[in-house]
C-alpha cells in the first residue's frame, strides 16, 4: 500500500509518521508513504502555488499548474492510482470508506489549502473528494493523515491482533462494548461478573448487548443502518435491550 501525499507542508507530517503502529508499519514494509511538495513543480522564481481568485474575494485559490504537474509526475510508473482531493466539500469520511480505500494499492491525497483549488483540478485530475468532518481544517494535511492512520489499521498484519479490527467501533456500524482492566475493584466501582467468569459464550453475547445498547445511548443514528439476525434479537431481548426492528 502506497500513499502519495501532495502538500505544501510536508513538515507537517513527518512526526506523526514516525510515532507508533504507522512507524511499525513503514518499517515493516506494510506501507509506503511518499511526500510530494507542491512547491518543487512552480514554475516561477517565487515557487508560487496560489494567487487571487477570478472575480475577486477573499483568500487565495492553490494554482492548477504547480498541482497538474505534480499529480502528473506522481503517476508516472504506478500500476493504477486513486486521486483523492481533501476538501470541506467532499463526501463525508467513514469507516465503509476506509474499508474501501484500503483494496486500493496507491492512493494520492491531495491537500488542499487557503480557499481551495482551481475548479479546473478538481474536475479533470481528482477521482473523489472526501471530507473528514463538517468543519474546517487550515489544511488538508491532517485529513490525509487521518485517512494514512485509518487505512492502514485495515490492511493485514499491521496490527498485532488481526480480531481487533471486526470489533471496532464502527466496523458494523454501531458503538463497541465498553472496556475494563485490572484492577476489579477501583473505588468501589467494579468490572461487570460476566467479564471474570470465563464463559467466552456468555461474555460474547454480554458484549454484543452492551454494544447495541452504548450505541442506542450514545449514536441512536447508527442503529438505522444495523440489521440483526433473530438469534441476535434473542440475545438482546434476553439482557433488556428493546429496540424497534424494520
Amino acid at each position: 500500500m502506497r500513499f502519495h501525499v501532495l502538500t505544501i507542508f510536508p513538515n507537517l507530517l513527518e512526526s506523526p509518521l514516525r510515532e507508533g503502529i504507522i512507524r511499525r508499519a513503514l518499517e515493516g514494509g506494510k506501507i509506503e508513504v511518499a511526500l510530494v511538495n507542491i512547491r518543487d513543480f512552480a514554475t516561477d522564481k517565487h515557487a508560487m502555488t496560489d494567487d487571487r481568485p477570478f472575480g475577486g474575494g477573499e483568500g487565495m485559490v492553490m494554482k492548477p499548474e504547480p498541482l497538474a504537474a505534480a499529480i502528473r509526475q506522481t503517476k508516472l510508473g504506478l500500476d493504477g492510482s486513486h486521486v483523492v482531493l481533501l476538501s470541506p466539500q467532499g463526501r463525508q469520511y467513514n469507516q465503509a470508506k476506509a474499508e474501501e480505500l484500503a483494496g486500493r494499492r496507491n492512493l494520492i491525497l491531495i491537500c488542499g489549502r487557503y480557499e481551495g483549488v482551481d475548479e479546473r483540478i478538481r474536475h479533470n485530475f481528482v477521482d473523489e473528494e472526501i471530507s473528514i468532518g463538517d468543519y474546517i481544517l487550515t489544511g488538508g494535511e491532517l485529513a490525509a493523515m487521518v485517512i494514512i492512520d485509518t487505512v492502514t489499521r485495515l490492511l493485514p498484519g499491521v496490527l498485532g491482533c488481526e480480531e481487533s479490527v471486526a470489533q471496532d467501533t464502527f466496523s458494523r456500524g454501531g458503538i463497541k462494548y465498553p472496556q475494563y482492566t485490572r484492577p476489579r475493584d477501583f473505588e468501589g466501582f467494579e468490572v461487570p461478573e460476566v467479564l471474570l467468569s470465563g464463559d467466552h459464550g456468555k461474555i460474547d453475547e454480554w458484549r454484543f448487548a452492551a454494544a447495541v445498547k452504548m450505541t442506542m445511548e450514545k449514536r441512536p443514528d447508527l442503529l438505522a443502518e444495523m440489521t440483526f439476525s433473530k438469534q441476535e434479537l434473542r440475545v438482546l431481548k434476553k439482557h433488556g435491550v428493546r429496540l424497534e426492528t424494520k
